[in-house]
């Protein structure tokens, strides 16, 4: 916007202040430059969406997959909800810190379902009792693994100065994507879990071919 503004204005002086004979030149033009890097980063968020969805169907399964990519857009949404009242803009530090949190995102989902994956399987239960046992076990742990984490985050936005100003963003939006990814943890992926997944066999987690030797 400053940018366009800057152009704005040098074109209406151009017309009414100075001479044609003039010329103007913009060299160089950091909204340009800015752009076209929010734009890169925009790209680096959708592969690594992308990435992570297909590794949890390759490893997890389909129907796993599904619930934890649905977990990661609403947890980016309401990061950016929130980033939004915080005075906060899409800017290169915000999508850093949006790219850097989605490998975070999809931990406490992934825990959810896996271990909702393990009762159903040892324990034969259906995908509502299974997931009500799975979540009395974890919940305790997810919420310990929030809280350690928005406390490595959270010093950071007390930085002072200028350096201060970007760690603080970048720390207050890291820590709000953290804490949405445990509210979801507890609430839409259980319920996910208990709609989408399917009872299955004790050797669930024994894989042929290829992805077998990982296990």
């Amino acid at each position: 916007d400053v940018a366009q503004t800057a152009l704005h204005t040098i074109d209406k002086l151009h017309t009414s202040m100075i001479p044609q004979a003039v010329a103007i030149n913009v060299t160089r033009n950091y909204g340009e430059t800015a752009k076209d890097k929010a734009n890169e980063l925009l790209e680096h968020m959708l592969i690594a969406t992308i990435s992570v969805v297909v590794l949890i169907a390759v490893f997890l399964g389909k129907r796993a997959a599904a619930v934890v990519s649905l977990a990661v857009p609403v947890t980016l949404a309401l990061t950016l909800f929130i980033s939004y009242f915080l005075g906060y803009t899409l800017n290169r530090v915000t999508l850093f810190a949006l790219i850097f949190s989605i490998g975070i995102l999809v931990d406490d989902a992934i825990v959810v379902v896996e271990n909702v994956e393990r009762i159903m399987a040892e324990e034969r239960l259906s995908p509502l009792d299974a997931t009500k046992k799975a979540m009395s076990q974890i919940q305790g742990a997810v919420v310990g693994i929030t809280v350690v984490l928005v406390s490595v985050f959270i010093p950071m936005a007390f930085f002072t100065g200028t350096t201060g100003n970007i760690y603080r963003q970048f720390s207050l939006v890291m820590a709000v994507s953290i804490v949405f990814s445990a509210f979801l943890a507890l609430s839409l992926t259980p319920a996910l879990c208990a709609t989408l997944l399917k009872p299955v066999d004790e050797d669930h987690h024994v894989k042929k071919g290829f992805f077998g030797k990982f296990f």
